[in-house]
C-alpha cells in the first residue's frame, strides 16, 4: 500500500489551491469589499462561507463517496442526477467558467498594454487556450506542472500583492453602500456565489482524487484522507487571498471609486502602488490564476463526458478547448450577464445536495430523503434564476413574498421545511435501501 510523501501532499494541497483560484476569485472579493466599506467584517464572512466553506464541504462530501459527482448524485436517480450533472459540467465549463478564465485574463493582463480590441483579445485566447490544452492533455501530470512549478510562482505574486494590500493600503476604509448597509453577511453570501467555487469543486473532486491516483496510492481511505488534507490547504490559501483582497477593495474607494467592477479596482491599485512594475505583476497573478482554474475544468470536463458519451478523453477535450475559445471571444459583459442567473439557479441545488450528502448516515432511504428536497431546491432555483435574468414580472407573487425572496434566498425555508417532513417520512416508513433501488 503506496502512501504519499509530504513534498507531494504539499503539492497536491498547491495543485488545489490553483485548481480554485481563477477569474472569479480575484474579481470578485475586491468589489465587494469596496462596496461593504466599514462593513466589510460582515461581508467578508459570508463571502469565505460560500467561496471557501461549502467549497471544503464539497470536497469532503465528494471524499467521502470515492470523488466522482455520479455517486453523490446517485440518491437522485440515474437520469435526474445526469441532467444535474451535466448542467454544472456544462456551466462551470466551455459554456461560462472556462471562457470567461481567458477574458479575465486578458482585460486585467494584457488589455492595459495592447488595448481592448477584438484583434488583441482573439490572438491572446489562440496563445492561452494552446497553453490549457497542452497541459490538460496529459492530466496525469497535474500534480507535478501545477502543484510543484506554477503555484509556486503564482503564491510568490500573490504574497507581494496581498502583502502590499495589508501594508502599503490606498487609504483608509471608505463608506458602505446601499446594499451592504443592512444585510451584509447576505451580500457577502450571495457574491460567493460568483466564484462558481462549489459548482468547481463539484468537477474538481474526480480530478484531486484521479491525481492521488495517479501517484500509485489505491487504498480508498487514503485517497479520502489526501483530498481532505489537499481541501483544507485550499481552503486556507483562499481564505488568506480573498481577505487580502477585500482589504484592498475596502480602502480604494479614494483611487478607483467609479469603478464598475473587481477589475477596474486592482487594475487602479497597482497602478497606485506600484506604477506598471504592478501591471506586470497583476498581469503574472491574473494569468497564472486564470490558466490553471481553466486546466482544472477542461479536464474535468473531458473525464466526465468522456465516460458519459463514449468517445477518447483528448477529443473532448479538444471539442471544449475550441468551444470556450469562441465563447470567450464574445468578451466579459456578455459572459457575466449570461452567469449569474444560470449560478443563481445552480447554487442552491448544489448546496442542498452537499448537505444531505453530509447528512447521509442519519437517512434510512437517501432517495426518500433526497428526491423531495432536491425537487423543491429546483423550484426555487428555476424560479430565482427567472428573477435574476429579469424576469421578476412572470414569477407569482407567492414566491416573491417568501422570507428572503429578495436576496435570492427564499429557497432556505421552503427546503429545511421540505426536508423536515421528509426526514419524518423516512423514520416512519424505514424501509431499507435497497427496496427502493
Amino acid at each position: 500500500m503506496k502512501a504519499l510523501q509530504r513534498l507531494d501532499i504539499l503539492a497536491l494541497g498547491f495543485m488545489t489551491f490553483a485548481l480554485f483560484l481563477g477569474a472569479g476569485n480575484i474579481i470578485f472579493p475586491p468589489s465587494a469589499g469596496m462596496a461593504a466599506g466599514e462593513n466589510i467584517g460582515l461581508a467578508a464572512l459570508g463571502f469565505l462561507l460560500t467561496g471557501v466553506g461549502l467549497p471544503l464541504l464539497t470536497i469532503v462530501a465528494l471524499a467521502r463517496v470515492g470523488g466522482g459527482m455520479d455517486r453523490l448524485t446517485a440518491p437522485l436517480g440515474k437520469h435526474a442526477g445526469m441532467l444535474f450533472a451535466v448542467a454544472v459540467y456544462l456551466a462551470i465549463g466551455p459554456l461560462f467558467a472556462t471562457p470567461r478564465t481567458a477574458v479575465v485574463s486578458f482585460e486585467m493582463g494584457v488589455a492595459p498594454f495592447t488595448g481592448n480590441s477584438s484583434t488583441a483579445l482573439l490572438l491572446y485566447t489562440l496563445a492561452y487556450f494552446a497553453v490549457v490544452l497542452f497541459l490538460s492533455l496529459n492530466p496525469g501530470q497535474l500534480v507535478d506542472r501545477i502543484g510543484k512549478f506554477i503555484t509556486p510562482v503564482l503564491l510568490a505574486a500573490l504574497l507581494v500583492l496581498g502583502g502590499a494590500a495589508l501594508l502599503m493600503p490606498a487609504g483608509e476604509i471608505g463608506q458602505t453602500s446601499a446594499d451592504y448597509q443592512d444585510t451584509p453577511f447576505v451580500q457577502g453570501f450571495l457574491q460567493g456565489y460568483l466564484t462558481m467555487d462549489t459548482l468547481g469543486a463539484l468537477v474538481f473532486g474526480i480530478v484531486i482524487a484521479t491525481a492521488i491516483r495517479d501517484h500509485g496510492v489505491t487504498d480508498s481511505k487514503l485517497v479520502t484522507r489526501y483530498s481532505v488534507i489537499a481541501g483544507l490547504i485550499a481552503a486556507v490559501g483562499l481564505s488568506l487571498v480573498y481577505l487580502a483582497l477585500f482589504y484592498l477593495g475596502a480602502t480604494s474607494q479614494g483611487i478607483a471609486g467609479e469603478a464598475q467592477n473587481g477589475v477596474q479596482i486592482l487594475t487602479a491599485y497597482v497602478q497606485h502602488t506600484f506604477g506598471t512594475p504592478g501591471s506586470l505583476l497583476l498581469a503574472v497573478v491574473i494569468t497564472l490564476a486564470c490558466l490553471t482554474t481553466a486546466v482544472g475544468l477542461l479536464t474535468a470536463c473531458g473525464e466526465y463526458f468522456s465516460g458519459l458519451l463514449g468517445v477518447s478523453y483528448r477529443i473532448v477535450v479538444l471539442v471544449f478547448g475550441l468551444f470556450s475559445l469562441v465563447v470567450a471571444n464574445q468578451g466579459l459583459t456578455q459572459l457575466i450577464s449570461f452567469s449569474i442567473p444560470v449560478l443563481v439557479g445552480l447554487y442552491p441545488l448544489a448546496i442542498v445536495l452537499v448537505a444531505l450528502s453530509l447528512l447521509g448516515g442519519f437517512w434510512r432511504s437517501s432517495a426518500r430523503v433526497f428526491r423531495p428536497v432536491m425537487a423543491v431546491a429546483l423550484v426555487f432555483g428555476v424560479v430565482d434564476g427567472i428573477a435574476a435574468a429579469g424576469g421578476s414580472e412572470l414569477i407569482p407573487s407567492f414566491f416573491s413574498a417568501l422570507p428572503m425572496a429578495d436576496q435570492s434566498l427564499g429557497w432556505l425555508i421552503p427546503v429545511l421545511l421540505t426536508l423536515a417532513l421528509a426526514a419524518g417520512v423516512d423514520r416512519l416508513l424505514s424501509v431499507p435501501e435497497k427496496a427502493l433501488a
